[in-house]
């Protein structure tokens, strides 16, 4: 048997009035998960426990069969294992965003313009990154470059116990009301005000503003947390795994469930990423492994962006690229299951994200079943379907069947 997990983040959204009171995955046009929504077995699930913030974090360790509230220490670890940033007992990592921060005339109030530098590219970020840390680095904190507008800070021996936002909550809001509090919160409010005076006149973000892009001119520290221990994929349910994901979070959860994460060129976690690629990949690395996680970041950033048309886009490459190329080469297999769903939805309306439940299908090729449904929202609100209300559940179910 092999299993396939197709991940659309963020896909999930709210009745828009735009769209004529329907969503942007209920405006796509996606035959292949409509297909399998008639065909397969549907339900919804709780990706994000009480108390958790809704982020892709605790959504995909649920959907991975680890129970958060055993498991999770932070979203920065898991980003700083899958670049490979060695992090000791004593440290903290921080998740290290480049922001536009769009200020008053005389600069005593800012507003969170952009949470991505206006996706900034990795080339870019990496300048900006480097000279951050030669400025503002010391023996204790250090600054790594990542991916595009997402880097880490690793503080040694620093605090953990901090209440920090994330920026893509603040999106057009004043930064005043948001900025780090609890016990550290001066050193990280320090590192970002310093920051600022280092990006403001930054030879990079000078060529942005020439060119009409938004400047990165500050960082956000935010997502903290201590190194994360798991028991790996293949101890909790005997199958090796492979996964695909432009995003250092996601690609970070696989390596700490011992999953071979995938080198694909061209893939963003944006709009234009390489959907083909993602899928041709898995496909082939199901010839060495038992299962595929399949990560799909783009239509979660249309929805921070909160424009429903590239959302729609979004939704629909998703469906005929990754999951049409997946069910075209799939065939090759004699019998499998697929899983596909949100991990959690990204509503335009309030460009961040919420802890709603979001629907699922399993399509197993050995036994098809005829149902009346879409893919969509809609099967959240059906009778006599599955309700996994402990998210982590659903692999239990997925693999085992129970």
């Amino acid at each position: 048997m092999k299993y396939v997990v197709i991940i659309g983040d963020g896909m999930a959204d709210r009745p828009l009035k735009e769209l004529g009171g329907k969503t942007p995955l209920q405006s796509a046009y996606t035959p292949n998960m409509d297909r399998l929504a008639r065909e397969g077995r549907i339900g919804k699930i709780r990706t994000v426990p009480p108390g958790f913030h809704p982020g892709s974090d605790i959504a995909n360790l649920n959907i991975l069969g680890y129970n958060p509230q055993e498991f999770y220490s932070g979203r920065a670890p898991l980003e700083a294992a899958s670049m490979g940033i060695p992090l000791r007992e004593e440290d903290v990592a921080y998740r290290c965003n480049l922001v536009t921060l769009k200020y008053n005339k005389d600069k005593t109030k800012a507003v969170m313009e952009d949470y991505s530098s206006g996706h900034i590219t990795t080339e870019e970020a990496g300048e900006l990154v480097k000279d951050i840390n030669n400025h503002i680095g010391t023996a204790q904190i250090s600054f790594y470059p990542g991916v595009s507008y997402r880097h880490i800070m690793v503080w040694s021996s620093g605090a953990a116990n901090i209440e920090c936002t994330p920026p893509h909550d603040i999106t057009g809001k004043e930064i005043a009301d948001y900025l780090p509090v609890g016990d550290g919160e001066d050193t990280l409010r320090d590192l970002m005000l310093r920051s600022a005076g280092i990006l403001e006149n930054h030879p990079v973000n000078r060529e942005r503003l020439r060119k009409g892009d938004k400047p990165a001119n500050s960082i956000w520290l935010w997502g903290q947390g201590k190194k994360m221990t798991l028991p790996t994929f293949k101890q909790k349910y005997s199958l090796k795994g492979s996964l695909v994901s432009a995003v250092d979070l996601m690609r970070g959860l696989g390596v700490n469930a011992g999953f071979e994460i995938l080198e694909v060129p061209g893939i963003t976690g944006y709009l234009d990423t390489n959907y083909v690629g993602k899928a041709e990949a898995s496909l082939k690395a199901l010839e060495r492994v038992d299962i595929a996680y399949i990560h799909v970041e783009a239509p979660d950033e249309a929805g921070h962006s909160g424009n429903y048309r590239d959302k729609i886009k979004a939704i629909e490459d998703f469906d005929a690229l990754v999951v049409g190329t997946v069910l075209k080469g799939i065939e090759s297999f004699s019998e499998y299951k697929i899983l596909i769903l949100p991990d959690h939805a990204t509503p335009i309306e309030i460009k961040t994200h919420s802890d709603e439940p979001v629907p699922f299908v399993i399509y197993d090729n050995s036994s098809k079943r005829k149902n009346e449904a879409a893919f969509d929202e809609s099967i959240t609100e059906m009778d006599d379907i599955l309700f996994f209300e402990e998210g982590h559940r659903l692999m239990d179910y997925f693999i085992k069947g129970e």
